[in-house]
């Protein structure tokens, strides 16, 4: 690692998960004895080379409290936004006042619990001295059609070069915060942090993770990461 360079995770957890049609954001349910979420905080928290994590949950949040790691002082709790993108750039100006703009930030899914430190440890190797930054991603391997809105295939779509986006992304703080902004600022909600820095005109690096590092969006997914999990014991 760079001397004097740190890395920080940041966690936008503000969201509340329509598609799961539970009773609380996906975040909070129960995998395996414990909340998604902590799974997902775990992973960077244990990690040695990460400085501490800024958490953007929504200011109507009553679930924190009660999860493993609400007391724990490397985690700082920020105001979430209104999509995924304000809450990350949110968690970016308060890690401003005690981070350098040339420190690394991951931004990673708090629905995401199943990230291994293999990876985590291959992304920070791979980036800490790199231009820009990348993600975590898996090549795409099934076979891809287009579909109308009527459920109709107009056609198969190439799978060369194509790749599923994961999380952690680790870019610089001042650049990232640049990007954000700008995307924006510019009506682009982007979904992920790569997608800002593509439009500011970055070149992101993919790095291959392990496709075990699923989001949970469905109810299936809570069953599939219980058994990653169990495996990784």
């Amino acid at each position: 690692m760079s001397s004097g360079v740190r890395c920080w995770g940041v966690v936008p957890a503000a969201g509340v998960g329509q598609r799961m049609g539970a009773a609380i954001p996906k975040q909070y349910l129960d995998l395996a004895g414990r909340r998604v979420i902590d799974h997902a905080l775990e992973r960077l928290l244990s990690h040695p080379g990460i400085e501490g994590v800024y958490l953007a949950l929504s200011p109507r949040d009553e679930l924190w409290q009660g999860c493993d790691h609400a007391e724990d002082p490397r985690i700082v709790r920020v105001e979430g936004g209104e999509e995924r993108c304000h809450s990350v750039l949110n968690a970016l100006g308060v890690l401003q006042q005690q981070a350098a703009d040339e420190d690394w930030v991951l931004v990673h899914d708090a629905a995401r619990p199943c990230l291994s430190r293999n990876d985590l440890d291959r992304l920070i190797d791979t980036l800490i001295e790199h231009p820009v930054g990348g993600l975590l991603g898996v090549p795409v391997r099934d076979t891809l059609k287009a579909v109308e809105s009527d459920g109709g295939v107009t056609r198969t779509v190439s799978r060369e070069g194509l790749w599923h986006a994961l999380t952690p992304q680790m870019f610089r703080l001042g650049h990232l915060c640049q990007a954000l902004e700008s995307a924006i600022a510019k009506g682009a909600l982007v979904t992920d942090d790569a997608s800002a820095m593509e439009l500011a005109g970055h070149r992101p690096l993919m790095v291959e993770g392990d496709a075990s590092n699923i989001k949970i969006t469905r109810p299936e997914d809570l069953r599939l990461a219980a058994d990653y999990l169990s495996r990784c014991k």
